[in-house]
């Protein structure tokens, strides 16, 4: 997913789930914040590197891919953007590697999204933020896996899309083109978009999450086909305005056990009646043919607080942390998703490594404070 979820589509969760318009602002900024908090941004601030929750292009480029290496890219990835749906799936006739990046596959309704969320429970606002993006990536990230893998991640060269000529025609499906220059905008008009190179090596970045998929699974527009390695090469057709419909009224369910208007989250769980005056609405919005909704989303956001959300700005907590002394740190905007951070990273790696699964290392699990505790 894009900002356009992740920070606009989650504050209006927040909003419709009855958080105030300060509180769903912390929530929708931790939530985008998941994909900029990286090594080169926590350096920059002098925070813990363990915090990062995602790596930037060129920090990939530089990534070992060692045992070493591949477990610090499969903690932050099956972390924050890849949440494994079941770590101990079964599949036959398959060696034990193989399986180990197998249970690594995202899909939603997992039992970690429940532990996810519940990790978030009573807790400041920031973790609140990283659960919701890491909820919302188990819909458009579903069928890949957060770790460097050919045989899980790779695909056929065959992708086709579901288009329609005009309102109300029947779909047609359209083959896509690829083509491997990350700094050329996709062309959405001629169904011409960027993926990454094919890589033989099992190892390569890549090879990591959707990237032989390109950005289409980032699209909430986007319905297509196409053939995965893991499903021995079977195709699936991914409808993600639908999936990302199920995101949202999931996130309203999540949202309202988080703030207590509802005593338990459970999977497979959507608030479908929180929108039902609006669902033409956010329908019309995550069909629209773009490379983003961001203004799509700020709009309707706006008409439902009637406060103007002001633009996702990366420096706008720096000086705040950066200046403020040992003493008062930890009550610093930053330094609550730091520590919320390191906290769900803790929680899902020890979940993968007692499974049995090496892939992602171990690491030590800390405590998040309780909101009254950062007072």
């Amino acid at each position: 997913m894009q900002e356009d979820f992740h920070y606009y589509a989650t504050y209006c969760a927040a909003i419709i789930s009855g958080y105030e318009h300060e509180q769903a602002l912390d929530i929708a900024y931790s939530a985008q914040l998941v994909d900029l908090c990286s090594k080169t941004f926590l350096n920059r601030i002098k925070a813990p590197h363990i915090a990062a929750t995602t790596q930037l292009q060129l920090e990939m480029m530089d990534a070992r891919t060692d045992v070493i290496g591949l477990q610090e890219i499969t903690r932050i990835w099956a972390s924050f953007h890849f949440l494994p749906y079941d770590l101990y799936a079964q599949k036959e006739h398959r060696t034990k590697r193989y399986m180990m990046r197998y249970r690594l596959i995202c899909r939603p309704n997992g039992d970690l999204v429940v532990k996810t969320v519940e990790l978030a429970k009573n807790r400041p606002l920031q973790s609140v933020g990283i659960a919701m993006h890491v909820l919302a990536d188990t819909w458009a990230h579903m069928n890949f896996a957060g770790t460097p893998s050919l045989v899980i991640n790779n695909t056929t060269a065959e992708f086709t899309e579901f288009v329609q000529a005009d309102e109300g025609e029947k779909e047609v499906e359209r083959k896509i083109k690829f083509r491997h220059n990350p700094s050329a905008p996709d062309d959405l008009e001629k169904g011409i978009f960027t993926n990454s190179l094919f890589q033989g090596n099992e190892h390569s970045v890549m090879n990591l999450g959707h990237g032989r998929a390109g950005h289409l699974p980032d699209y909430s527009y986007m319905k297509y086909r196409y053939v995965p390695a893991w499903n021995d090469y079977k195709d699936i057709i991914k409808d993600n305005p639908s999936d990302y419909m199920m995101a949202f009224t999931q996130m309203i369910t999540a949202l309202k056990y988080l703030n207590g208007k509802i005593e338990r989250f459970e999977k497979e769980t959507y608030d479908y009646d929180a929108i039902e005056e609006y669902r033409d609405r956010i329908d019309d919005i995550l069909r629209k043919r773009q490379h983003n909704a961001c203004d799509d989303w700020k709009k309707f956001g706006e008409e439902l607080s009637g406060k103007e959300i002001p633009d996702f700005d990366l420096e706008k907590y720096v000086d705040e942390f950066v200046r403020s002394n040992k003493r008062n740190r930890n009550n610093t905007f930053l330094a609550k998703f730091i520590m919320g951070a390191i906290a769900h990273k803790g929680m899902v790696t020890n979940e993968i490594f007692k499974s049995g699964n090496l892939l992602a290392g171990f690491t030590k699990e800390i405590r998040i404070p309780r909101k009254e505790e950062t007072a």
